[in-house]
């Protein structure tokens, strides 16, 4: 599997040749999604198929291609729709509920079911709690890495701050989303690799526990 340091730089990289569909994408979704927020159900109706079309925009960049700014909406909300904010919801509750045992458990399972929302926007054959036992299959042994990831960027998210979040938007936020979806590739071509997770199952046969 590709370093920490190989996945980023192939993020800037994809960056630099998608620049302002990037950007531009990232914009509309915020936007939108800080509309919609004013209401649990626009975040839960708006906001969430809005993050997912969002993914499967960067994982077609991330995978070499050049994605219209309608992916987003297209992917989003007319690929199953329901399917997508219920597998939204059902990772949502779980990670609750570990919470309510101690602030620790709870942060463990949120590394746990992180790419609940990849697996859900990429395969739409998979179900919501498939997703999530999938998830919970690949991030075993690969929490500490992810954390590691996202605390790379903690240099930048302050240095954002400076600039009331513009560079978050024009340069950090298109970054940080490029190099989580790269990380998702990675990690999902090695578990498949490894026996981890069968491609049958992405395709929506059972799960084989």
């Amino acid at each position: 599997m590709p370093t920490r340091a190989q996945i980023k730089e192939r993020a800037r990289m994809m960056l630099r040749g998608n620049y302002g569909g990037c950007v531009g994408s990232l914009f509309i979704v915020v936007l939108l999604a800080a509309i919609a927020s004013y209401t649990f159900i626009g975040v839960l109706l708006v906001a969430v198929p809005l993050q997912l079309g969002l993914i499967c925009y960067y994982l077609m960049v991330f995978q070499g291609t050049s994605p219209q700014i309608s992916t987003v909406f297209a992917t989003g909300f007319s690929i199953n729709y329901a399917r997508k904010v219920g597998g939204y919801l059902w990772m949502m509750l779980w990670t609750f509920l570990w919470s309510l045992l101690f602030f620790i458990p709870g942060i463990i399972k949120a590394y746990s079911y992180a790419m609940t929302p990849y697996i859900l926007a990429a395969y739409p054959d998979v179900s919501a709690q498939d997703a999530l036992k999938l998830s919970m299959r690949i991030m075993r042994g690969h929490k500490a890495e992810l954390f590691i990831l996202q605390l790379s960027f903690i240099g930048w998210a302050l240095l954002s701050s400076l600039t009331c979040g513009i560079l978050m938007i024009l340069y950090v936020g298109p970054y940080m989303q490029l190099t989580t979806v790269g990380y998702y590739c990675e990690l999902l071509d090695y578990a498949v690799r490894c026996g981890v997770v069968r491609v049958e199952e992405l395709n929506g046969a059972p799960l084989q526990e």
